[in-house]
């Protein structure tokens, strides 16, 4: 075993996720940080050392399980371990095996009930839905003396950046979530010294991306959601009360003579979506406060999973809310909303409920791309650093989704509709009603932390 290992010296960052022994491991951040090699090196070591252990190797697909680990494994365990090809499962000598799964679409879940491993690894986690990663992390355990583990390798963008951000870079634990448990190792191409041997034009080819992407794969950078479809999208805790580079900001009260509105998406098996904005004398907009429908367990979202409220309870609590809340309490609000909910077929609209609990409506307008578009102007920011729309750091749910949303691969300037867009679609639907036209952004923009993103990262992790 040693002899086949022992001609691929792990660097010190790959050197650490072999020993690490935390119960939850995320290695990566960035493009070409050998996040593959080392999987499968743990992987062998795991089994070798215990035997009988069940090993998981999982993928979005069974093509990058084939190309990215099943063939360069083969090569590696020749003679060491037997492949059943029905089953794509390595058999040991001493009854360990390393399995492959690949989970898709939704229906892959079926493929996880009532299935045990010991140790597991995710690679390419971001990629997955975060449903789907909390599946699959559900079949680690055993009654065994085995270690149980889940290995993540990531970048950041994909539908599960914020999820990974929060629990691995952020570590903003909730609930029972144990911070000893978690463990987050940083590996960058120029760490990767084999890939850079072998290919030293792939680091030209990072540094030649777009920006945003060149700051997500290059400097591993998790305050970008790269690739996503609002990519300019930027979380930046140091700038919450300046209100530079960053989308999120602190709250504060409103001027009283600023006008309020409220903008509405309906949602039964889906979450509907309540937002309320604001704007300033100088046309800034800012996203206030939020009521999203979505399912909770143990304290935390069920993406896109509603909590299947009549509409009567929907507009009660609505109107309820506007009574209570500061910001809202007394002031003249102007609702906007789906044009759908005037749709009477089932008897009564629900635009007609809403106006029974003293919660009026508009019609919005629904058009798809100028809406985004409308977005898109909004969070453009000048020389300064400034945009058009800023959304309070309470409004967690649209935070949380806007992140996650991608680009249809069939209408290259819409967005994916299956991806969980309440609260995007109800925020078009106020900027349609307040439409801008867009200032001329710079061509690249500096953050207020130096005018290279790798300044950012050193000093976050430094801290």
């Amino acid at each position: 075993m040693d002899s086949h290992i022992i001609e691929f010296k792990p660097n010190p960052k790959q050197l650490r996720f072999l020993q690490a022994k935390n119960r939850y491991i995320a290695f990566g951040g960035a493009r070409g940080g050998g996040k593959s090699w080392a999987v499968q090196v743990k992987a062998i070591l795991l089994a070798n050392r215990w035997p009988g252990i069940k090993v998981l190797i999982v993928r979005r697909t069974l093509v990058e399980l084939r190309n990215n680990h099943i063939e360069p494994l083969k090569q590696l365990l020749k003679g060491l371990a037997r492949y059943n090809q029905q089953e794509r499962k390595f058999i040991f000598t001493n009854g360990s095996n390393i399995t492959f799964e690949f989970y898709d679409s939704e229906k892959d879940a079926m493929k996880y009930q009532g299935v045990q491993y010991d140790v597991i690894f995710i690679d390419e986690a971001t990629q997955f839905q975060e449903d789907w990663l909390k599946i699959i992390a559900s079949c680690c355990r055993g009654v065994n003396d085995f270690p149980h583990r889940i290995y993540y390798t990531c970048n950041p963008g994909g539908p599960s950046h914020q999820y990974i951000k929060r629990l691995f870079v952020d570590r903003d634990f909730r609930g029972d979530e144990n911070p000893d448990d978690y463990i987050f190792i940083q590996s960058l191409v120029t760490e990767n010294k084999a890939l850079m041997d072998a290919s030293p034009e792939y680091i030209t080819f990072l540094k030649n991306l777009p920006p945003k992407l060149k700051e997500g794969w290059l400097f591993g950078s998790w305050q970008i959601a790269s690739g996503n479809y609002f990519e300019e999208f930027r979380i930046d805790p140091d700038h919450f009360d300046d209100h530079r580079w960053t989308h999120v900001i602190n709250p504060f009260t409103p001027k009283k003579h600023w006008p309020i509105y409220r903008s509405f998406d309906w949602g039964y098996n889906k979450p509907f979506s309540c937002g309320w904005f604001t704007v300033d004398d100088d046309g800034v907009a800012y996203r206030i406060d939020e009521i999203y429908g979505v399912e909770y367990s143990a304290g935390e979202p069920i993406p896109d999973q509603g909590v299947k409220w009549p509409p009567e309870k929907v507009f009660r609590v609505i109107k309820e809310h506007e009574m209570e809340h500061p910001y809202l309490k007394g002031k003249q609000i102007i609702g906007i909303a789906d044009p759908a909910i005037w749709d009477a077929e089932s008897g009564i609209s629900f635009a007609e409920t809403a106006a029974k609990a003293q919660v009026f409506f508009q019609p919005a307008d629904n058009a798809r791309i100028p809406g985004w578009m409308q977005m898109h102007y909004r969070f453009m920011f000048d020389d300064a650093g400034y945009c058009q729309l800023y959304i309070f750091n309470t409004c967690k749910n649209f935070i949380r989704t806007i992140v996650t949303l991608e680009y249809d691969p069939h209408k290259s300037e819409d967005l994916l509709t299956t991806g969980e867009d309440h609260a995007a679609d109800e925020c078009r639907y106020f900027c349609m009603a307040r439409p801008i036209t867009p200032h001329l952004a710079p061509e690249e923009p500096q953050p207020a932390w130096g005018s290279d993103p790798l300044d950012q990262f050193v000093r976050r992790t430094r801290r």
